[in-house]
């Protein structure tokens, strides 16, 4: 038996391809392929553009598969959710789409809008967010460059950014957030009944979210004298639990923890000072909870 897996194509596709990697699910595929090869004789796996994939879902082309929470709303789709998976194309975080328009723009509200025109990829999510302001406004689907679109074309766009940079590049501003979204993986109603595929997904899910938690943490170990253990403690953040171990010398132990790497390489230094020796940084590819 195998498990028909979707794996977005496009700009999520190498973030998703380095976190199913650690996550320990090898892909290759070569640049005009669809069907990558797996080191796991139980899946099946095919590139297909994240708009797509929720409905392939839904109809059981796909057992599950990685997309946008965006794309599932604007599909208007019944599919399972499984796991929030919050990484995309550029950073662990998740994205927004925006009511953006150019910044010698009179328009400050979406109110502003009214009888004007916008353009944007995702039309029934616009269409739901103005109907949830009492707007009503022309919207029209965007096949790309919608950046540039306003002030001659259109009034407003409907982006989606990850930091505002491109935005801000192509002279616009941000009026409001629309929606916020990440990846998550989802999974076919009629899939997740089937006893083998729901403990594949679930595994799979677990594995992910592992790599997720993992994504900004380092493993730290260090060896020091007993009498140093209570200075050290004080240094690591108190939601961390380490492990001390004894060393062969009864005056010394081992101690290991696993903290976010920004806090790591500020209290390197003042560890050594507290009397930490043999200190090892390493990386993680997971760590569950």
């Amino acid at each position: 038996m195998k498990l028909k897996l979707g794996v977005p194509k496009g700009s999520l596709q190498e973030s998703t391809f380095s976190l199913l990697s650690k996550a320990g699910f090898h892909f290759s595929v070569s640049n005009r392929s669809y069907f990558p090869s797996i080191d796991d004789e139980e899946l099946e796996a095919m590139l297909i553009r994240a708009q797509e994939l929720p409905r392939y879902v839904e109809d059981g082309v796909f057992d599950a598969a990685l997309t946008g929470y965006d794309w599932i709303i604007e599909s208007g789709v019944d599919v399972r959710s499984v796991s929030d998976l919050v990484y995309s194309k550029q950073s662990m975080r998740k994205v927004k789409w925006v009511l953006a328009v150019h910044e010698t723009s009179p328009v400050n509200t979406v109110k502003d809008l009214e009888g004007k025109r916008i353009a944007t990829e995702v039309v029934n999510i616009t269409k739901s967010y103005l109907a949830k302001h009492g707007v009503s406004a022309t919207v029209e689907f965007s096949w790309g460059a919608t950046e540039v679109k306003t002030p001659d074309l259109v009034e407003a766009i409907v982006e989606v950014t990850e930091t505002g940079s491109s935005l801000r590049a192509n002279k616009l501003r941000i009026v409001d957030t629309v929606l916020e979204s990440n990846t998550k993986l989802i999974a076919n109603h009629k899939s997740w009944t089937d006893p083998w595929k729901r403990e594949k997904i679930e595994n799979l899910a677990m594995l992910l979210q592992g790599a997720i938690n993992a994504g900004n943490k380092v493993g730290l170990k260090m060896n020091l004298r007993k009498s140093d253990v209570d200075n050290v403690l004080t240094l690591i953040p108190a939601l961390r639990k380490p492990t001390i171990s004894q060393l062969a010398d009864v005056e010394w132990i081992a101690l290991e923890t696993i903290i976010d790497e920004e806090i790591v390489r500020k209290i390197i230094p003042q560890l050594k000072r507290a009397g930490a020796e043999g200190i090892i940084e390493y990386p993680l590819n997971k760590v569950i909870y």
